[in-house]
């Protein structure tokens, strides 16, 4: 079967999950100033589908660019990479 083009991953902390079937990831990056060329960490928040709610607030997941699901879910989330430490 062939792919319909490369679909984006990103790596995210899940910030909230009180929506049913959804959570926000917060995606961080580092970028170059154009003129300063200091590294700034730039942040942007995804809301991806969570069909099973597994996932909690402070876990690392991979999400993968999808078909639109909503007016604002264009991503799913693929795995869990990292849970999140209960105490």
């Amino acid at each position: 079967m062939k792919e319909r083009g490369n679909k984006r991953q990103l790596v995210g902390v899940i910030e909230s999950d009180k929506m049913d079937k959804t959570v926000v990831v917060r995606v961080e990056r580092v970028v170059q100033h154009q003129l300063y060329k200091k590294y700034v960490k730039r942040i942007k928040k995804f809301a991806a589908h969570d069909e099973k709610n597994e996932c909690k607030i402070g876990d690392r997941v991979l999400i993968t660019e999808s078909r639109p699901l909503s007016k604002t879910k264009k991503f799913r989330v693929s795995k869990v990479v990292e849970k999140a430490v209960t105490i």
